[in-house]
This record gives C-alpha cells, structure tokens and sequence, in this order.
C-alpha cells in the first residue's frame, strides 16, 4: 500500500470511469489516490502485443463512438496528453451477401441517399436525434432526471423504449437496412425482441452521424494512458499493482469510489454493507459474454464489398432475422453456428498497429456468459463467407474466451463488457435505484454498471464525483 496515511478519495480501479472520478476529485482541489490491481492501468482501455512482435492489438474495446460523444470527455485536455483520434472514411460497413454492402456514413444525408428506398424512414427516425443531440446528450448520459429537452427527448424515448427488431420491421422495407440497424442495436448485447434494445442501434447511429466512430492512433491504451497523464498533472496520484481485499486495507479517505462491479464491491466491502443492500447486489444480472480473437494478418481483410475496405467497424450478419437468432441464443445459453459478429480493422487507418505491409483485425461475438465453447473455427467462417481467402492471410492468433476476459479484468464477469446486462430495468436502474450512492456514507460505485453503462465514456464517473461533492456540501 501506499505510503501516505491519507487522501480525500481513494479510487479502486484506473478504467476509464475510475480516471474520470479522480479528474473531478482533483479539478476540485481533493487529494487523490487511484489504485490498480493490474500492472497495466486503463481497464477496457488496454492494448498490448498479443500476437506476434510489433502487432499492437487492444485487448477490449477497440472503436469509441461513445468517447468523443462524452461532454465529459470533451471538457480534458486530452490532445494535449497524446491522445489523438482517427477517423475511418466510413465509420461502419454491413456487407452483404451479393458482394455489395450497407454503411453508415459519418454525413446523414450521404446515409439516406445510399439507403434509397429507407432513407426517408431513416432520416425520419434518426435525423431528429442527431438535430437534437446537444439537448439531449446530457439525459441519454447519465441518471434518470429531467431533460433539458422534454419534446425531444420524448420522441427519442417513443422510438428508443421499443424492441429493435420491432422497430426495424415497421419503419424499414428494405432487407438491408433491417439488417443494419439490428447490428447497431445489438451492441446491447440483448435479444432484439426485447423492450429496449432500439435505444442502444439509435444512439450509435447518430453519435455516427455527429461524431463519428474514431479510433485512437496507437491503440486504446492511449485514452487510459492520457486519462492518467492529465490527473498527475493535476496533482493526483496512480499506483498498479495493488489489488485491494478490503476497503479497511485503504489508506484514510473521506470518499472511496469502486470503479467495480456490485459482486466486486461485495468482494471488498460486504462486511460495512447493511443485508438489505447486499442482497439487491446480488440479484444484479450479468449479461451474455464475448468470445474475442485477434488477428496478426499478413495483407487487408479481402473483403469482397468494397466498402468494407473503407470502414473502421464491420457487422457481420446476414439478415435481421440472423442476428436475432444469434442474440437469442447467447442470451438463453447456446451457441449460435453463424454467430453475429463484429469485427475492426485499425491497421487500415493506423500504420503504427503493425509493421510495415502488414495488418491486424480484431472480432468478437457474444455467447452466454461464462461459457468455454472455442467459437474460433465459427467466427473465421462468417468473415471467411464476406472474405474469401481471410485464412491465408492469417499469420497468428489471440483467442479470448470469457473466462480469459474475466481473468484479465475483474470487471468482465464471466465474460460480461458491458458491466451487466441491458435489460429494460438494468438500463435505468443499476445496479439499484440509488445508482452510485451506497448505504456506507462516503461510498460510491462508479463503474459501468451504474448509469449510463458500458461504453468509453467516462460519464459513469463523472456522475459519482459530482454526486460525491454535492454531498460534501
């Protein structure tokens, strides 16, 4: 531990969320102490060389549409600390199997001009939201409260509360583009047929279309490690390698945030907690798990749609119908034969990735959690259908299950990224109704598993600062 004797906030993990809650803490002139219990800080922020030498592959997240969209995140010096984004020509391709593919351009007149026969319906759904975004960013972002915007955020809500698949039959004629917005609702990690799951396919479509879906040059261990370069210049203080048992192990601190999940408070600080709100924690839902590969790769994916070549991210499944079946299945505990899958290709757009001439990839797809069935041989398969000859290209391989994933980071339990799963009551509620607060004064959660939730945002953070220096005063 720690030297010092005391801090005016301790945070227990240095992901994006636990920096974001130690940048508030010390802009307000507190004393701040961050500890890792890995020796690499950033959470689902990492990269590393998983594959062979001079292959910089990230290890969770990879794209970060959700960062840029943070005002939080908007509001730090962050260029300044060496974080710089890319922006793909094409944020996201869906091909398709005629050779040809759906995209989702950064331009939303360029999308409903390619979506023909959809794109009034597209602009209809989505345009309001995009024109919208400054009002209602900051209610999409955070806790459940008043919006800024009522009407709008009404008639985002009207369209967001319903299932996707349902949303994509009646406002879409077309087979693509009901398969387009399948795969951006999927990111919810949740059957299509259930209430909700829409929101998740809006919000990306239209950070898309405001802000685009980056990534940052180097890998994503460069928001983590700028995240941390603007808090020490701030005066706060980041040490790996600690991995607390105990918050009665902490050094003294008037405010302590858990940048955990509630069975990772429950591991550290069940004995302070009343019975009552222990047993909510336990009730908390984890979602289905990724499976994820990374590819060392000696030429491009070659993707038979062009426009896949010009895209950072890449859905692959077939129809909607295809996706929900996959959805379905992890969520219910099976494995899916041509699972949904999603696939980034930074190299393309970052030459510092790997060495000269050649290439990495990255792909997961979602099976139940904690499962340990090797989805290698599907996920290849369904690239291999878009991409003929994707196998020879492949010259070495990193392969992930859920269990990996968890033991990497206690956060993705069994296999879980997006810090629960995103059932209509978890959406709003979690991981219960007091969000971040905790029975224990002065205790908060601030991780993905309160709102907004998964995501490279920040905002979990943001708002468990905020809510801790409004209760010092």
């Amino acid at each position: 531990m720690p030297q010092r004797t005391g801090y005016d906030a301790v945070v227990i993990g240095s992901g994006p969320n636990g920096l974001a809650a130690a940048i508030v803490m010390a802009r307000a002139g507190r004393s701040v102490l961050v500890l890792e219990a890995e020796d690499t800080i950033g959470g689902g922020t990492r990269s590393a060389q998983l594959t062979l030498p001079g292959y910089v592959h990230d290890v969770c997240s990879a794209v970060h549409p959700m960062a840029l969209a943070s005002p939080f995140f908007r509001s730090l010096p962050l260029q300044e600390h060496g974080l710089e984004w890319i922006h793909p020509p094409l944020p996201l391709a869906h091909p398709r199997d005629d050779g040809t593919a759906v995209v989702l351009e950064h331009s939303l007149d360029s999308t409903c001009s390619s979506l023909e026969a959809d794109g009034p319906s597209y602009r209809n759904l989505v345009g309001p939201i995009v024109q919208n975004w400054s009002a209602i960013e900051s209610a999409i972002l955070g806790p459940l409260g008043i919006p800024r915007n009522p009407i709008a955020m009404s008639r985002f809500g009207m369209h967001a509360i319903q299932p996707a698949a349902r949303l994509a039959r009646n406002k879409f004629r077309t087979a693509e583009t009901r398969a387009l917005f399948a795969g951006l609702a999927a990111h919810s990690i949740v059957p299509l047929e259930k209430w909700g799951t829409a929101a998740i396919g809006l919000v990306l479509a239209a950070v898309g279309h405001v802000y685009g879906w980056p990534i940052p040059k180097g890998g994503s261990q460069r928001i983590g490690d700028a995240l941390a370069s603007y808090l020490r210049s701030l005066g706060g203080r980041i040490q790996s390698g600690v991995r607390v048992g105990s918050i009665r192990e902490l050094p003294s601190a008037r405010t302590i945030f858990c940048d955990l999940t509630p069975r990772g408070l429950l591991n550290i600080a069940a004995p302070v907690l009343p019975a009552n709100y222990q047993k909510a924690l336990r009730r908390y839902k984890y979602g289905p798990a990724v499976f994820k590969i990374d590819w060392a790769l000696s030429d491009p994916i070659p993707w038979r749609a062009k426009e896949c070549s010009r895209a950072g991210t890449i859905h692959i499944g077939s129809t909607l119908e295809e996706i929900e079946r996959s959805e379905r299945a992890a969520w219910n505990g099976t494995e899916e034969n041509k699972p949904f899958v999603l696939v980034t290709q930074p190299s393309l757009f970052d030459s510092t990735r790997a060495p000269k001439g050649r290439h990495t990839a990255w792909a997961y797809c979602h099976v139940p959690n904690n499962n340990d069935f090797d989805m290698t041989s599907r996920i290849e398969s369904q690239i291999e259908s878009f991409a003929p000859g994707f196998g020879e290209a492949i010259l070495a391989r990193s392969v992930r299950t859920p269990a990996a994933l968890q033991q990497h980071n206690a956060n993705l339990v069994g296999g879980d990224i997006s810090g629960g799963a995103n059932n209509l009551t978890q959406l709003f509620l979690r991981p219960t109704r007091h969000a971040y607060a905790t029975p224990r004064a002065g205790l908060y959660l601030c991780s993905s598993s309160t709102p907004p939730g998964g995501g490279v945002h920040g905002m979990c953070g943001y708002h468990a600062a905020m809510r801790a220096l409004a209760a010092e005063s």
